[in-house]
């Protein structure tokens, strides 16, 4: 009796969509931190960790950008198939840590008032905005090419 071998699967394995995620995330992240440094908001992120220093900063936030990845990887996968799709899901999920990360988390952290929305705050969530466009687009275009076969 002869076997017919299993048709070619476009599921991604969970490293590989990993791998997609922390790419999209520091993608994202590097296009932020980049907006960060020029309006100086870069040691604010240094000062989660008690420090001033630009160099900390950006690690920190590189590392959170490719936690976010990684998250955005595992819980969006299924729906992340497209660039435009992928994208627009990136995009709402960025305005999710805006929420989380900006307006509560880090303020909070800092020892500052939380839910603050003035000029920094809304400038703030256009940098999330394009994290996740960026976050979600790359995704969409790597995980593909780490599929397993």
């Amino acid at each position: 009796m002869t076997t017919v071998p299993a048709p070619p699967t476009t599921a991604t394995t969970l490293p590989a969509r990993i791998a997609a995620g922390v790419a999209g995330g520091l993608v994202g992240g590097i296009m932020f931190g980049v907006l960060m440094q020029m309006m100086g908001m870069i040691v604010i992120v240094a000062m989660l960790v008690g420090s001033t220093s630009v160099a900390l900063g950006w690690l920190v936030h590189l590392a959170i950008s490719a936690f976010i990845g990684t998250t955005f990887a595992i819980l969006f996968a299924r729906w992340a198939t497209t660039p435009v799709t992928s994208a627009v899901i990136g995009m709402s999920y960025g305005a999710v840590w805006w929420v989380l990360g900006a307006l509560l988390l880090m303020p909070a952290k800092l020892g500052n008032d939380v839910f603050i929305l003035n000029a920094t705050a809304w400038q703030s969530l256009m940098g999330h905005l394009m994290y996740g466009l960026l976050l979600g687009g790359v995704y969409a275009l790597v995980a593909p090419r780490l599929q397993r076969h």
